[in-house]
């Protein structure tokens, strides 16, 4: 799995799995329950992976939806 973007804040996350799906393309989060860790305040980024096969168009499918991925 390779990682398509990584941010604290969950409605990008929302936004950006649900391109995904109308896409057909397959992911996951990592780091979800980093939040018992450091008490639900939001500190710790959520990562989106998807597998390796895919990473091109979920790229693409990103960028359509002006999703930052942090990369130049």
């Amino acid at each position: 799995m390779k990682e398509l973007l990584r941010t604290n804040d969950p409605t990008v996350i929302a936004f950006a799995t649900a391109l995904l799906d109308a896409e057909g393309i397959d992911w996951f989060t990592f780091d979800v329950n980093m939040s018992v860790l450091e008490g639900s305040i939001g500190i710790m980024p959520r990562r989106l992976m998807v597998l390796d096969r895919d990473l091109f168009m979920a790229e693409a499918v990103m960028r359509d939806g002006e999703i930052d991925l942090g990369r130049d």
